[in-house]
């Protein structure tokens, strides 16, 4: 069963329209898609097209062909990577957000890392390379950890690199900290 509905609906409450913050490494982004880092996505040029209609920004949360180009990117760049489908709710929903918010690598970084100190001195499993890369032996690993272990506990792992990352990018430039509220409020355990 695909909870990707749900994790997208769920993610989307943190995301936001349309915005051109200078602040912001990701630059001009919609639902979340920076045009920095996703220059070639289809909806940059629905939005440009946009542009030039009156009531511009708040015209495109009524553009359905772009609201279904924004869900299909998110489905494939950002859930089908690591396989969604195939993971209980709690587990793909915050892999997800993870995701879309840090980019997979760290997301699968993070499961990585987890999945490590989870394996009991690799009495488990192996540990595995952390490379941010879902790869089948990534994936044999987690549903090894899934047969008698706890989703609930990898999640919250998860959460907590993913708040700590938030922290250190923060230290590290505090012009970032106007987006605290909005960061932390993406961890929920």
């Amino acid at each position: 069963m695909s909870y990707f509905d749900e994790a997208y609906e769920k993610t989307m409450e943190h995301e936001g329209y349309y915005s051109n913050d200078p602040d912001d490494p990701g630059g001009e982004t919609y639902k979340g898609i920076s045009r920095i880092f996703n220059p070639s996505w289809d909806g940059w040029k629905l939005i440009d097209l946009y542009k030039t209609i009156d009531g511009f920004p708040s015209n495109l949360k009524f553009m359905d062909n772009l609201q279904k180009t924004v869900k299909i990117f998110y489905k494939l760049k950002y859930f089908d990577v690591f396989c969604g489908d195939e993971l209980d709710k709690n587990l793909a929903m915050k892999m997800f957000d993870c995701a879309v918010n840090l980019g997979t690598y760290r997301a699968i970084l993070f499961l990585q890392k987890s999945l490590n100190v989870l394996n009991r001195n690799e009495k488990l499993y192996k540990d595995l390379f952390e490379d941010g890369s879902y790869g089948k032996k990534t994936h044999t690993t987690l549903k090894t950890y899934l047969i008698t272990d706890s989703s609930e506990l990898l999640a919250k792992l998860i959460m907590i690199q993913q708040g700590n990352y938030y922290f250190e990018t923060m230290r590290k430039s505090p012009s970032q900290e106007k987006y605290a509220r909005g960061w932390f409020n993406r961890i929920y355990l």
